[in-house]
């Protein structure tokens, strides 16, 4: 019987790895993760945990401007970037802490190292050019923002550098139109950088729905981010007072920073994938079945490098039932159908379940509820902002099929709508559902009559 350094040796510190290596050491296992950087992966130190902070601040500057409407008498109030930046270290190093501290409660090793397979059983470890054996081993290397190509590309920062500026930039321009871009260009606009977002498709947030993209458009136009689409960049240009964004239009846009958040890919280069026999897809992500298991029986992998679904929670969830299938003989699979999704663009917007786009197209019969209205909060504020929600209903069965929502806390109140959904709720179960008055969400549970029917026809 072959005898090994460890039972799993988990590559990659992230989210998805740490939840893996934490149950599986909860088994018994001997358990180790290799991590070159930081613990706690990108959504901890480098991504949704500091930008959720900074988006906090950002819209500190509506709560000023309401609170006079309340019969506050606010000061003009002034704004420190270093102060917000120094807090966000300082909570980002508490929080790696904390994560270095439950794998260690939990009897797992943390090797701080790249790692890279020698073979499908034997890892290389850089630092110190050592080697180390594993009967499993669990890729959860995430993945890494991706940059066009053109000329000047040098000048362009990424999401990875963004959260370390050492001022807060007058002029931002942000390449992209996914919700990295999206959330960016609130969170500058909102701490008064004059903020232009180029995105090269018709409608910024491809792939949720429609109408709730086109109306988050037009509340952040009136938030004063300029959308330009149908625009690509050609090159970006140093001159003497700054940089200058030139599109293939020939438009140009002065700058002090440019941030693409044009994707990300999988990291997946250099770990010596091949020499373990471990196949990837065309983008690099790892190929894995419902188990995450790849081509090799032995290997696994979860999260982003896999680019099924590159939510922190999926990763979790994935690391959690490998851990639970593998190592506690559980026979676990995560649904990656219905998940619930929040954007941290202000207005917030909050989604699960089919788009109406998605629900048309899979379904015969489809009503469609909606509401648009200014909440309470606005109205004494002198705010014209207003909320949109929509459920869209299986008009043959009942079954609610999507729920979407853009306004203030649509995170907060998707997550608990995710609770129904995923359940099977019908629209007959929201209507019985009593409404907590007065709030935004009731809305869900009183909204009665069908704004469309969609029939397809026969």
């Amino acid at each position: 019987m072959t005898t090994y350094d460890y039972d799993l040796f988990v590559i990659g510190g992230g989210s998805g790895g740490v939840r893996a290596a934490r149950i599986a050491a909860g088994y018994g296992a001997r358990v180790a993760v290799a991590e070159e950087y930081r613990v706690g992966g990108t959504c901890v130190i480098r991504g949704c945990v500091p930008k959720k902070l900074l988006v906090y601040a950002a819209r500190f500057t509506d709560a000023f401007e309401d609170a006079a409407g309340f019969g506050w008498t606010v000061p003009a109030p002034s704004f420190d970037w270093a102060s917000l930046i120094a807090a966000k270290d300082r909570e980002i190093d508490r929080l790696e802490g904390a994560y270095r501290g439950n794998l260690g409660r939990a009897g797992v090793e943390i090797i701080p190292s790249r790692a890279e397979f020698v073979d499908a059983h034997t890892i290389r470890l850089l630092a110190g050019d050592r080697t180390v054996t594993a009967e499993r081993v669990l890729i959860a290397t995430g993945a890494r923002p991706y940059v066009p190509t053109f000329p000047g590309a040098e000048h362009v920062i990424t999401s990875n550098e963004v959260f370390d500026l050492k001022a807060l930039p007058k002029r931002v321009v942000i390449i992209g139109g996914g919700y990295i871009a999206v959330e960016f260009a609130g969170i500058f606009a909102g701490l008064g950088s004059e903020t232009t977002l180029l995105y090269r498709g018709a409608q910024i947030l491809r792939g949720f729905d429609a109408e709730l993209a086109a109306a988050l458009t037009d509340e952040m136009g009136a938030r004063g981010v300029r959308i330009h689409t149908h625009a690509d960049v050609q090159a970006v240009q140093r001159e003497a007072d700054g940089l200058v964004v030139v599109t293939t239009s020939g438009e140009r846009i002065g700058a002090d920073v440019v941030l693409a958040a044009t994707g990300r890919i999988p990291n997946t280069d250099d770990l010596g994938l091949e020499a373990a026999g471990v196949a990837v897809d065309g983008v690099g992500a790892v190929i894995v079945d419902a188990h995450s298991q790849s081509t090799v029986e032995t290997i696994h992998a979860v999260g982003d490098v896999t680019n099924r679904v590159n939510l922190t929670p999926v990763a979790i969830r994935e690391g959690h039932a490998f851990a639970d299938t593998v190592f506690g003989k559980r026979d676990v699979i995560v649904d990656h159908r219905l998940i619930p999704t929040a954007v941290f663009s202000t207005p917030e917007l909050g989604t699960i379940g089919l788009t109406q786009e998605q629900a048309v197209a899979a379904h015969a019969a489809v009503d469609v509820y909606r509401a648009k209205f200014r909440p309470m909060r606005n109205t004494l504020a002198g705010r014209d902002e207003r909320v949109l929600m929509k459920i869209l209903v299986d008009a043959e069965t009942d079954l609610v099929l999507g729920v979407h929502v853009l306004g203030p806390e649509a995170g907060e109140m998707i997550q608990l709508i995710g609770i129904a959904v995923g359940m099977g709720a019908t629209k007959a179960d929201f209507d019985r559902t009593m409404a907590v008055h007065p709030t935004a969400a009731e809305e869900l549970v009183t909204m009665r009559t069908p704004s469309e029917r969609l029939r397809r026809e026969a």
